[in-house]
């Protein structure tokens, strides 16, 4: 008699245990669609950056080819060209960090068009030196330094200032069509500049750099200042600076990528030198130079063109990218005929802007607001100054060893780099997270990166 009822309550806990409703699993989010991964461009201002960045670059690197082209016809000597190459990037150690500061606590706009005057007016000084006779080597040095400085100061504001012309959901489409149009320079200035040189000379190629400053600074003007977001008060910015410089150590998924663009950028920023080398080695002269560089750009447009397709990264996708980039260097320095090393090098520019835009993109979106100025700047001193080192060393390989060691090393070094960080990454991982606190790229949700994401990187 006393077992119905003990059955009973038991069936009635039952009962109302399934008919509790059971939590709604989250659904995984739908895939940008295609049509809306350009949607950056729909920014009248993110399109008039776009156009100034483009101009500006085809100039600048008009006037780095027939820059490097003319320190080799002065001294005869590629270590030269390497030491010219890091006085460049130098400067980004001591004023990196300073100019992210100051894109974190000035308005962008006013910086970049006093950085871009400034660096059309070096620009100009170069060409009067060269088209009067009177340039020397250690002119062209001077001013490269001088422009290296003005280029920690520029070139965080101007990474930064493309996540305040777009929405954050476009955010990963805008950097990679900000880097299209840095490649689409690098793929028309080296055509220009040897054309310049073969015709009338370098000189020309600097005064046409000199000139198409002029572009961006009236793109510039033309933003509409009112729409842009206004810094942090300096003395409210200032005290965020110690804790979030820290803040910034201290999370893997900013100082893991940064550090892995730093291993490339020793020997990747060296290229032209490499280039440059292999042109005086292989007798083709300037035009041949410029065409080595134009294969680069081109495959780099490329690289950059597929890179604005992607709304997320990770650290494995990153792994395997540099994994491509170093492959490709190899058989770089393998290739017999100056064609089979042009088809290898279309490959190093695709590879090679896959890989730093997506680091650029991995690093700003898990900075987040407040601190994605100074993450820049950590990030552009690594890369400019691990690329400041690799100048000087690329350079003295190639004169002493020549330029097919100076290609193997660049592959072989950045993948031992690579395994070694990749194995760092595997052993100190911390334990796995919730599905739910994985960190994506923006996608419409408003929410900044979590701070702690293992393997989901934004």
């Amino acid at each position: 008699m006393e077992t119905q009822p003990r059955y009973r309550r038991r069936s009635s806990v039952v009962t109302r245990a399934a008919a509790r409703p059971e939590p709604p699993s989250p659904r995984p989010k739908p895939p940008i669609p295609r049509r809306t991964r350009l949607a950056a461009l729909r920014s009248r201002s993110f399109r008039l950056l776009l156009l100034g960045q483009t101009v500006a670059t085809t100039g600048m690197w008009a006037q780095r080819i027939a820059q490097d082209w003319l320190v080799l016809s002065l001294t005869g000597d590629a270590t030269a060209v390497g030491i010219t190459t890091a006085l460049q990037l130098a400067p980004m150690l001591v004023f990196g960090l300073a100019g992210g500061w100051i894109a974190d606590h000035y308005p962008k706009r006013r910086v970049l068009q006093a950085t871009q005057a400034a660096t059309g007016a070096l620009a100009a000084i170069l060409a009067v030196l060269t088209l009067t006779g009177h340039v020397t080597a250690w002119h062209i040095q001077l001013l490269a330094a001088a422009l290296g400085i003005i280029a920690a100061i520029d070139q965080p504001a101007r990474l930064a200032f493309v996540t305040d012309l777009v929405e954050r959901d476009h955010l990963h489409s805008a950097i990679s069509l900000n880097s299209s149009t840095y490649q689409l320079g690098a793929l028309t200035g080296p055509a220009v500049s040897g054309a310049l040189i073969s015709a009338v000379g370098p000189g020309w190629a600097f005064a046409l750099n000199a000139v198409s400053y002029a572009v961006p600074l009236i793109a510039f003007a033309c933003i509409d200042p009112d729409r842009l977001p206004h810094p942090r008060p300096a003395a409210r910015a200032a005290a965020l600076v110690p804790g979030g410089m820290r803040g910034l150590v201290r999370r893997p998924e900013i100082w893991r990528p940064i550090a892995l663009a730093g291993a490339f950028s020793m020997f990747t920023s060296s290229l032209p030198v490499t280039l440059s080398s292999y042109a005086r080695t292989l007798d083709i002269g300037p035009s041949g130079y410029a065409t080595l560089t134009f294969v680069v750009a081109l495959g780099s447009m490329l690289g950059a063109l597929i890179a604005a397709g992607r709304t997320r990264t990770t650290m494995n996708g990153l792994t395997w990218t540099g994994c491509a980039v170093a492959a490709t260097y190899l058989l770089a320095a393998a290739m017999p005929t100056p064609w089979s090393l042009a088809c290898a090098l279309a490959g190093i520019g695709m590879a090679t802007t896959l890989l730093f835009t997506a680091v650029n993109a991995t690093v700003q979106v898990a900075a987040g607001t407040e601190l994605r100025g100074r993450a820049i700047g950590v990030y552009l001193l690594v890369f400019f100054g691990c690329g400041a080192l690799g100048g000087p060393l690329i350079g003295a390989i190639n004169q002493h060893l020549g330029p097919r060691i100076g290609l193997a090393l660049a592959g072989a070094v950045p993948a031992a780099a690579l395994l070694l960080l990749s194995l760092s990454y595997f052993v100190c991982r911390p334990a796995a997270v919730p599905p739910s606190d994985v960190s994506r790229c923006p996608s419409g949700t408003g929410r900044e990166s979590a701070p702690h994401t293992r393997s989901q990187l934004p």
